[in-house]
């Protein structure tokens, strides 16, 4: 119960100071609450659960702690996916332009594993510098297709992730989020195992393509709705399965609530002080959560391993 008692503080803490935020007073105005605060909250709540489960996922998946979501193509290809569905349907549903983010995802990181395949494992700094290259070009595809045709706004409105524009009736999907991390701690053990390597894990007997296809479509779902909803947000997948990590050793099935309530509590936080740092106006989440990333990041690269109990 100790473990849990900091983490369930500190995000309550940021709860309740992303509730009593924002340029309007809340007296008399409970409806605001309702209708913004709550739902802003909520959002990035779940945003940031739902990034760092797929961080632990694809880690185990490509067995490298230096990769996340954001470093395996699956945004840029989604955004691909989103700028062609603008271009040819653009009154289609949102659960629609949902399917075709998290299918062209997919292909994302089908691209992407590929690539890692060949990819020598004795440095584990390559697959993330192959990830940034390959995460940059099919960002520049997107560049290049957007301006052709005239689609820079959207563009620019999905890779800068935040949370003003969120409001009620225009974040619930990010509720499926709450399913998948469900289905993901059901699957833990053999998440855990897939981290093993191919040929360990089918001597153990796990049916290695399938349950890596359940755990990249899983990914690609939460990317997704991520995406759709608040935009994107780099290094919450890194940061927050690496920490707990760390902190608490390798046992996944334990760790993964904890991994959520970090990604939860990170993205919250990034959110909380990027509308203080220059009140009443915002700088977006991603932003903040970009520059802490990056610097945990460097200090992954040079600090000593962590705890391996559990």
């Amino acid at each position: 119960m100790r473990v849990w008692a900091i983490p369930l503080v500190a995000l309550a803490a940021l709860i309740s100071v992303s509730l009593c935020l924002g340029a309007a007073n809340l007296d008399g105005e409970g409806w605001l609450l309702t209708v913004s605060r709550i739902p802003r909250t909520m959002a990035a709540l779940l945003a940031g659960a739902g990034l760092a489960l797929a961080g632990v996922v694809v880690q185990q998946v490509v067995q490298n702690r230096l990769v996340e979501p954001s470093l395996t193509g699956a945004p840029e290809a989604s955004m691909l996916g989103l700028l062609a569905v603008t271009l040819i349907a653009p009154g289609m549903a949102v659960a629609g332009k949902m399917l075709i983010a998290a299918a062209c995802a997919l292909l994302g990181m089908t691209g992407f594993l590929a690539l890692a395949r060949r990819i020598p494992r004795e440095d584990p700094m390559l697959l993330p510098i192959v990830g940034i290259v390959y995460g940059g070009i099919l960002g520049a595809v997107c560049v290049w297709f957007a301006w052709a045709k005239d689609l820079v706004q959207y563009l620019g409105a999905w890779r800068l992730g935040e949370f003003s524009g969120v409001m009620m009736g225009r974040y619930e999907w990010l509720w499926a989020i709450a399913a998948l991390a469900g289905l993901l701690y059901l699957v833990a053990d053999r998440i855990t195992i897939l981290g093993l390597g191919e040929t360990q894990a089918r001597s153990l007997g796990l049916d290695y393509g399938q349950t890596r296809a359940l755990g990249l479509v899983v990914v690609s779902v939460i990317t997704a709705l991520v995406l759709v909803t608040v935009g994107a947000f780099p290094f919450v997948g890194l940061v927050a399965p690496n920490l707990v990590a760390r902190w608490r050793g390798d046992n996944l099935r334990a760790n993964l609530p904890l991994v959520a309530v970090g990604g939860a509590a990170l993205l919250l936080a990034a959110d909380v002080i990027g509308r203080a740092i220059r009140y009443p106006f915002e700088i977006p989440a991603a932003t903040v959560i970009a520059v802490f990333g990056a610097g945990v990041f460097l200090w992954l690269l040079h600090a000593a391993p962590g705890a391996r109990h559990g």
